[in-house]
């Protein structure tokens, strides 16, 4: 039974043909994704995008009426699904679906010029995988979009050499460095690359056309980002939020190196394997091109000071193809018959997957819903007993202000943790200038009837000490417990 179940799976890579593989891709990246369509809350940053995607559907620009730290494509992509779905985390889900299975299908076709099919499949594969599996990645984050732009890039710049080619690659990377700023080094090193391959192999002049007309790309996305800023008079707007407020950002929210050291020890050893084995043929420009991609992200890491587990996103797209050389090149797995051990571990890796569908059926059965979550279940609570909704404060679950059609008080609780972030005010021109001042004007002037807090959960960061102090006071003094729902705590003013 096992065998003709695996005979069955077994593909015939000579015969695969790309739309086949797209295909496959997007049954992969839907099988893992989909319980987690009905979820209101993934991750914080996906929640903070839907508020700003929101709000620039109704005419307002990013950064004018909410605020986050994020390039505007970023909230567009947001903005261009509420638009046509409205408001659904179904809709929402489902392009992300899609996105990760085009990532990886532009991570089938580079590979495909430098390996195999079969490698190059399975490339693709364990880039659906990493980008679907593990904590947040399951929501749709501003690296799955940069990635859904950089990839098909890269693609064509490994592949074609004309320069309407290389024009087109550069609007797909302006898009990618708009949506995700950091994405400005590897493409920095592309076109420094393209330029130094051009002088060797004797094609100057091809080669700076292609330089300029990728450059000019890019530019000229950059300057249709800034047009809409510039048509209302608020130029400034765009470059302090999309400029300087992530360099300033960068600066005070640094990690230590040791911090990030781990990740750099692993892909550098890995590389180094790679070489030292001659497992890749570094000679190959491809190849070469697309370890300094690698090297890109990587130094983007540093100069941003820190690496949250999603920030690899931008990282696996291109480091699973020398992953999957490897492997094919080990000879353990020539000698034995891996096929059933690689069918237990496709069952068995999606676990998050089961775990999410049985929460799923089981909100279906106890709530007759499918959509499940606190950023649903309260807004619901809200509404049913007529609780004030005016200056509403959710210090958690903040995808509530979506379901409610409400704003955050003020700019800097478009994200919870903006409020602590006091170094990025002066960028959108926040009349207090720290965090506790910004606290002491939302709980003391705005006085929001109703506040949202997660049980047992500290407020802010455990290195906010003194926000903390203050928020936990406040609201022991002047707030009382309305209702617990899930795991969010309903706090109604005394």
């Amino acid at each position: 039974m096992t065998k003709a179940l695996i005979s069955k799976l077994t593909l015939n890579y000579s015969q695969l043909k790309s739309r086949s593989v797209f295909l496959l891709l997007c049954s992969i990246s839907f099988i893992l994704r989909f319980p987690f369509f009905f979820r209101d809350y993934i991750d914080r940053d996906e929640s903070t995008f839907i508020l700003l995607g929101q709000s620039w559907v109704e005419g307002h620009l990013p950064y004018t009426q909410l605020w986050d730290l994020k390039p505007p494509i970023t909230f567009l992509f947001f903005a261009t699904i509420i638009s046509v779905f409205g408001k659904s985390f179904i809709a929402l889900r489902a392009i992300g679906v899609l996105i990760v299975a085009s990532t990886a299908f532009f991570t089938y076709k580079t590979a495909l010029s430098i390996t195999t099919k079969k490698i190059a499949f399975w490339s693709s594969f364990l880039c659906v995988s990493l980008l679907s599996m593990f904590g947040s990645l399951q929501g749709v984050m501003s690296e799955h979009i940069c990635m859904f732009f950089f990839m098909p890039g890269l693609y064509v710049i490994v592949t074609k050499n004309k320069w309407q080619w290389h024009f087109f690659a550069g609007i797909l990377f302006g898009l990618s460095v708009m949506t995700k700023l950091n994405m400005a080094y590897p493409v920095l090193i592309i076109g420094l690359y393209n330029i130094y391959i051009a002088i060797k192999n004797n094609a100057f002049k091809k080669g700076i056309l292609n330089s300029m007309v990728f450059g000019t790309g890019i530019i000229l996305l950059i300057l249709l980002t800034i047009l809409p800023y510039y048509l209302k008079g608020i130029t400034e707007t765009w470059w302090k939020s999309v400029i300087l407020a992530p360099l300033e950002y960068t600066n005070a929210r640094r990690y230590s190196f040791l911090k990030m050291a781990p990740v750099f020890l692993l892909i550098g050893a890995f590389i180094f394997l790679l070489w030292k084995k001659k497992i890749v043929a570094f000679k190959n420009q491809k190849i070469q091109l697309l370890l300094f991609v690698i090297i890109g992200v990587l130094l983007s890491f540093i100069q941003g000071g820190r690496i949250n587990g999603h920030y690899l996103i931008q990282l696996h797209p291109i480091l699973v193809i020398f992953v999957a050389i490897a492997v094919s090149k080990i000879t353990f797995f020539k000698k034995i018959n891996y096929q059933p051990i690689a069918l237990l571990l496709l069952l068995f890796m999606p676990t998050e997957s089961y775990i999410e569908a049985v929460n799923v059926i089981k909100n279906k059965i106890e709530r007759n819903t499918f959509l499940n979550g606190e950023g649903i279940s309260v807004p619901e609570y809200i509404l049913k007993n007529n609780l004030s909704t005016k200056n509403i404060l959710f210090l958690e679950y903040h995808i509530g202000y979506w379901q409610l059609g409400k704003l955050p008080p003020t700019k800097a609780a478009t994200h919870p943790s903006n409020l602590c972030r006091d170094e990025l005010f002066s960028f959108f021109n926040n009349p207090r200038k720290n965090a506790i001042q910004e606290l002491k004007y939302i709980m003391e002037v705005l006085q929001p009837k109703t506040v949202i807090t997660r049980k047992n959960k500290r407020i802010f960061d455990k290195k906010e000490i003194e926000e903390n102090e203050y928020i936990d006071a406040y609201l022991s003094t002047h707030y009382t417990l309305k209702a617990t729902v899930e795991k969010a705590e309903i706090l109604e003013r005394k």
